[in-house]
């Protein structure tokens, strides 16, 4: 467990609170460096478990409970730190809200587990995001959030479909076609592991 790309989420996980805390009493710039902090750990996380070779399923599902909930805190954060901007443009943050919960409740629903496919969708999205709340938070403007919102949309969709097509909970799956041959092919991953087809897997 104590592996340093798991402690990175782990951290990332404690800095939520501070998020909060920081975005109630009104410390905006304090709040900005912190949210820098928890998106870079985002970022170094998954790579460090590629790099040490430390990709487990502990690590994809804390991964994923530190992304879950720090997306869904920064709406109360904006909420508190920036009220006007962020009404502005509250019909397409719901929409792009909604989208990516409804993703995990599927996933729930189906696996009774939190979902943990890091789709390359997912993680090119997560820099897109990342720049734009940073965008928001500095004092920038609020139409990056809307520009967001057709991206969040579409990784949500694929992620619904990945659950719907996969017959067993599966971390790591980069793509809907990937999934599409986990299904057909039956093929067994180790956890943690990459969903990445055999060479020859299909049938002679």
């Amino acid at each position: 467990m104590w592996t340093l790309p798991n402690l990175l989420s782990l951290m990332r996980l404690f800095l939520v609170p501070v998020l909060l805390g920081l975005a109630w009493v009104g410390k905006g710039a304090a709040f900005f460096w912190v949210l820098v902090g928890s998106l870079g750990t985002d970022a170094l996380d998954g790579y460090l478990a590629r790099r040490m070779n430390q990709l487990t399923e502990l690590g994809a599902r804390l991964d994923s409970w530190a992304d879950l909930t720090t997306w869904l805190v920064l709406p109360l954060c904006g909420w508190w730190l920036r009220p006007a901007a962020l009404m502005a443009e509250l019909p397409w943050l719901a929409a792009g809200l909604g989208g990516y919960v409804a993703s995990v409740l599927v996933g729930w629903w189906k696996f009774r587990r939190l979902i943990a496919y890091h789709t390359w969708g997912a993680k090119a999205l997560s820099w897109l995001a990342g720049a734009a709340v940073l965008v928001f938070f500095a004092g920038g403007p609020g139409w990056v959030l809307r520009a967001l919102t057709p991206f969040v949309l579409l990784s949500a969709l694929e992620e619904v479909a990945i659950t719907l097509v996969l017959p067993r909970w599966q971390a790591n799956v980069p793509t809907l076609w990937h999934a599409w041959l986990l299904r057909r092919n039956g093929v067994e991953l180790t956890a943690g592991s990459s969903a990445a087809p055999a060479p020859h897997a299909d049938p002679p």
